[in-house]
């Protein structure tokens, strides 16, 4: 099944953007080689990358379904099969065209017939290399390009696997480098694919380079958003006349930002149930490891479970507040209780209020419900554990601080009285502090001001690089004439609120105040109003486009990092529910729908140098709002310890992610 039956010029493919990429592979792909191929079975040849890319998107058996019999790797050793036919879904480079020759040229080709696929488009000189083997010519069965070079981490986001973009594209040595280069073209490229998997042609809007004034150079850091969108709008360019059924005119929005639009969304503690899992745990991606009782009963062993959509309290809890999620547990516990007669005759054995441990334990005993419960249970523990965590790491008092920070209800006195009060914080948590402090404050780092709070804090020298490193993120950043720098994120020296407020919302949790700069940006997007003193469109709207009349209202053209914010008062660490702000545990389930029919035009919004789970989940949240499907897109996806990893990495070129055991 193509996508091209399913596409059309005013809007592109309405089926959710994992399932759409799925589709993809297994149907336009694997099963269109059933066609004209007499072999049941096939062997699929792929590289280390598009390895991944599958593995984000299908399952093996979904794969063996397509009739698929035997997965290998391009560069390991295979065992001749003569007698069957071959997939190959690779990468257009040099190396793997000559792997796939040496496959199949000759008297003794290790296959019957090739159907050979490439994740992305491919130089012609590599094609004209495969046609001159005239013995290869007669068993390529397929000889196609894909466009599917992008991994998709959720109903509604995707990542280009670029893991050292800060590195490569904003440390001030990237200049000297070709990795610069083959950075931005790689990631131009896979974020391209995307659209031609969707069937939409987006508008490219983009991030333009700041500097201080006249005399300021631009550098490449700067000009990174620039740069992709140019590359990206090149391959949308092409698309127009070499893909089926393209998009003559535009169906879609898209927003390329760098991470230097919002440095404290990366750093900040996020109270939803997801992020604190991926901030709190251990955890290997979504891989969770969770000891439970063994079958004879004798000992307890290790289960890994991942926490992804086909889990049904994983997908109802993940946005809520940590404390909604932990209410809701135990009132899903006492509701299974109380329609099983076995449990209430336990628990009236039992007599007494039952905590959700104890209705745990009772309801495990219930074999006959042992799959019901076994993800109930799953979550009750998890939930149980980052409980713990936040009250053995002060986390409520810094989580208060944070947010406080942002929203100009506390300055420096406040954060060196907590440095000096809270013993117990750990140097991590003081780092984040102290990286939120001078985000909002960075004319206190220009002098001995910020070492003498790095002192205070406790912090090493080595935290203090992921501090002074911050301003490879900042387009405006200038060197002082002293010799040290200038931590400057705005044109405009910023008062101490770093958000305003939002009067249209009122949050249920008093830690959920936060909101990233991404949001508000989506929300301009949608209704034409990004401020065109920063933000450039690579193409004028076609007369079909619609898009609602720019605004001069001085809100419009104010950047959020501007704003100001008033004290708020209310909200309560477990304020009972009452509220639908977007936020709250029901609110993005209650109005989420699968119909993507009735939504408008997508929106993609794309970040340079890695998104983060908030980000993430605003867009779910504006999807529902907007009635439009907002897709992320990022480099990487970021949890607060990798992003500040990755900062210091920006001073350590000699070190690698596995160094510094991200």
């Amino acid at each position: 099944m193509s996508l091209d039956s399913d596409s059309s010029s005013q809007g592109g493919d309405r089926r959710s953007f994992r399932q759409i990429t799925r589709d993809r592979l297994l149907f336009e792909m694997l099963r269109s080689t059933r066609k004209d191929s007499k072999s049941a079975w096939k062997v699929l040849i792929m590289d280390k990358f598009t390895v991944k890319i599958m593995s984000y998107s299908c399952k093996m058996a979904d794969i063996t379904e397509e009739g698929v019999s035997l997965v290998e790797d391009l560069y390991k050793r295979r065992q001749p099969l003569p007698s069957l036919d071959a997939i190959y879904f690779i990468q257009p480079t040099k190396e793997n065209v000559v792997m796939f020759l040496s496959d199949m040229s000759g008297r003794s080709p290790l296959y019957k017939k090739a159907y050979v696929f490439f994740s992305s488009p491919i130089q012609k000189d590599l094609v004209a290399q495969i046609k001159r083997d005239s013995s290869i010519l007669p068993r390529i069965g397929a000889l196609s390009e894909m466009n599917l070079e992008y991994f998709p981490i959720d109903s509604q986001g995707f990542i280009t696997d670029h893991e050292r973009a800060l590195e490569e594209l904003f440390c001030e040595s990237a200049e000297g480098f070709n990795k610069y280069n083959a950075c931005l073209n790689a990631m131009a490229t896979r974020i391209s694919t995307v659209f031609a998997s969707m069937r939409e042609f987006p508008r490219v809007h983009y991030r333009i380079a700041k500097t201080i004034d006249a005399s300021t150079m631009t550098t490449l850091r700067d000009m990174v958003p620039t740069k992709i969108a140019a590359g990206v709008w090149n391959y949308l360019s092409k698309y127009k006349t070499s893909i089926p059924e393209f998009p003559q005119t535009e169906t879609c929005e898209l927003l390329i930002v760098d991470r230097s639009v919002d440095q404290i969304a990366p750093i900040i503690h996020e109270w939803t149930y997801d992020a604190m899992c991926h901030d709190l745990l251990c955890m290997d991606g979504n891989k969770y490891v969770h000891e439970v009782s063994s079958k004879n009963g004798s000992a307890s062993e290790k289960k890994e479970v991942l926490l992804e959509d086909h889990d049904p309290v994983w997908l109802e809890l993940r946005h809520s507040h940590i404390a909604d999620a932990s209410e809701r547990l135990h009132d899903k516990m006492t509701h299974f209780v109380s329609k099983n007669k076995a449990a209430q005759l336990q628990q009236a054995r039992a007599g007494g209020e039952l905590s959700t441990r104890d209705l745990q334990k009772m309801v495990q005993a219930l074999p006959q419900y042992t799959d019901q419960i076994d993800k109930l249970s799953l979550h009750v523990e998890i939930a149980g554990k980052l409980n713990v965590i936040i009250r053995e790491q002060c986390l409520r008092d810094v989580g208060q601080l944070e947010q406080d920070l942002v929203f100009g209800d506390a300055g420096t006195k406040e954060l060196i009285n907590f440095f000096r009060t809270q013993l117990g914080v750990s140097r991590e948590n003081k780092l984040r502090l102290l990286m939120i402090y001078a985000a909002i404050n960075p004319e206190k780092f220009e002098s001995d001001k910020g070492t003498k709070m790095m002192q205070l804090a406790g912090l090493s020298a080595d935290d203090m690089i992921a501090v002074t490193n911050m301003r490879c993120l900042c387009t405006d950043t200038k060197k002082s004439s002293g010799g040290g720098f200038t931590l400057k994120f705005d044109v405009q020296k910023k008062k101490h609120a770093h958000r305003k407020e939002r009067t249209t919302e009122q949050s249920a949790w008093a830690l959920s105040r936060f909101y990233p700069v991404l949001e508000e940006l989506i929300e301009q997007l949608s209704k034409g109003e990004l401020p065109k003193d920063e933000y450039n469109c690579m193409n004028d709207p076609s007369p079909s486009f619609h898009v609602v009349p720019t605004t001069t209202s001085t809100s419009a053209r104010t950047s959020p990092a501007h704003s100001m914010r008033s004290r708020r008062t209310g909200g309560s660490w477990a304020r009972p529910r009452g509220s639908d702000d977007g936020y709250s545990s029901d609110s993005v389930l209650k109005h989420a729908s699968s119909d993507f029919q009735k939504h408008g035009q997508r929106i993609f919004v794309f970040v340079i140098g890695g998104a983060t789970r908030s980000e993430l989940r605003a867009a779910h949240k504006l999807s529902s709002k907007l009635k439009r499907e907002v897709i992320l897109g990022s480099s990487s996806l970021d949890d607060p310890l990798q992003f500040i990893t990755k900062l210091k990495m920006m001073s350590a070129e000699e070190l690698t992610l596995d160094d510094l055991h991200i």
